[in-house]
């Protein structure tokens, strides 16, 4: 459920009309909308309000700082995988104590900002990791607190590149060769073991996968228990999906349903790291029509937001409703809807049947709040666009368009070239 619908033909976010915010702010831009992200975070705090958790937002999906401020006002920690955005999560107010730390490719620096931080733990990827979160710890006279992440070998049923608990993929460890890397995390001196993660995926849009992985910890969390390892954060990390065509997925509420009950009598804190589901409907690009091109084969509908902006669809084949910000009776065509970028892959939808669009009129890319900006790049030498959070009636400028010289201005050129 979102705040973007149509008033008499008219695409509005929330109580504001989108086509005056982009004839105000420019496009491409994103538009969030406050209720959206009110709603779809309450959504989990309700759900698993009578098992004490903690919402940890995956910061990967969006990481402006006012989303990330929207977190900490309301309670919410941080799922992170580096130290830029350990950065961000402190500038927003989330606290160090809700913030853990995942990803494969932890630095020295990195683990070292975490743990002058004090954040909660570093999720554990490997055992050199574990070895050298340990080293850090040691120069820096600290205990690292530390959950391992397991791979459960559960498939998600989701796109292949974002699923990430599978026996072939770098994340995580394995949950045959999990308790000997709990023994050695706990015979290491600067470490402390305190939880367990796991993490299958992204956009799942069935509970099955999330039961049938977490009653497989469950069983590996007994095993623990026998050798003395107590766990007190079980991290279930996040996935769960939403509509971006005629998916269903479930809700937080359904989640919670078939999760709660294996917990019950189980002494732990829950971490959830929902992302996506969050902030993916809370989210719109809008883009402008430039030209209309007929092809050879088909036609173009040639817009001014690209790859560069939103890449999802270039990179996963990744569905993406286009709704035009003023609804007209047209006639429906057949065609693709691409960017100016020098690439074939430059596209929002292909053969997607729409009703035809003009020169100079905006159309609505739905769903793109989640891995949407946080993704996006200067590739072709192109600014990135300006950020736009709704609250009702009122809108703010929450990222400014980047200029030309934002371009350039991390560069030096060499004396000999002067």
């Amino acid at each position: 459920m979102h705040f973007f619908k149509y008033r008499s033909g008219e695409l509005y976010a929330e109580e504001v009309p989108v086509k005056k915010l982009a004839v105000k702010y420019g496009t491409p831009l994103y538009i969030y909308s406050y209720k959206t992200l009110l709603r779809h975070f309450r959504a989990y705090a309700d759900a698993f309000n009578d098992y004490p958790h903690l919402i940890c937002f995956a910061i990967k999906s969006n990481s402006n700082t006012s989303i990330l401020r929207f977190i900490a006002k309301n309670g919410g920690g941080a799922d992170i995988v580096s130290g830029g955005e350990l950065h961000a999560a402190l500038k927003a107010g989330i606290k160090p104590e809700k913030i853990v730390y995942a990803g494969v490719g932890k630095t020295e620096d990195e683990i070292n900002f975490a743990l002058k931080s004090k954040i909660l733990m570093f999720n554990v990827e490997s055992e050199a990791e574990l070895r050298e979160i340990n080293r850090v710890a040691g120069k820096v006279k600290k205990k690292a607190s530390v959950a391992l992440r397991i791979n459960p070998d559960i498939d998600p049923e989701t796109h292949p590149y974002i699923t990430t608990g599978l026996r072939k993929h770098k994340f995580g460890i394995s949950i045959e060769k999990a308790l000997e890397h709990y023994r050695l995390a706990s015979r290491l001196e600067n470490i402390n073991v305190i939880g367990i993660h796991k993490h299958i995926g992204s956009q799942i849009t069935k509970v099955s996968p999330f039961v049938e992985a977490l009653k497989k910890l469950l069983v590996f969390v007994d095993k623990l228990s026998i050798q003395g390892v107590e766990i007190k954060y079980l991290d279930i990390g996040g996935g769960l999906g939403i509509p971006y065509k005629d998916e269903e997925p479930p809700v937080p509420k359904d989640l919670a349903k078939h999760l709660i009950p294996l917990l019950k009598d189980r002494n732990f804190t829950l971490i959830i790291e929902p992302g996506r589901s969050i902030v993916g409907n809370a989210g719109i690009l809008v883009t402008k029509t430039l030209y209309l091109k007929k092809g050879e084969e088909k036609d173009f509908i040639i817009v001014d937001a690209g790859m560069n902006d939103l890449v999802r669809p270039s990179f996963y084949g990744a569905y993406h409703n286009l709704l035009p910000v003023v609804r007209k009776k047209r006639q429906a065509v057949k065609c693709d809807v691409v960017g100016p970028i020098c690439e074939s892959s430059d596209f929002l939808a292909t053969d997607r049947v729409i009703n035809k669009i003009n020169q100079g009129e905006y159309i609505a890319v739905m769903g793109a709040g989640a891995y949407g900006f946080s993704m996006s790049s200067n590739y072709n030498s192109r600014p990135r666009s300006a950020e736009v959070l709704v609250k009702g009636r009122e809108h703010f400028l929450i990222r400014k368009r980047e200029t030309y010289n934002d371009l350039t201005r991390n560069e030096r050129i060499p004396a000999f070239l002067k």
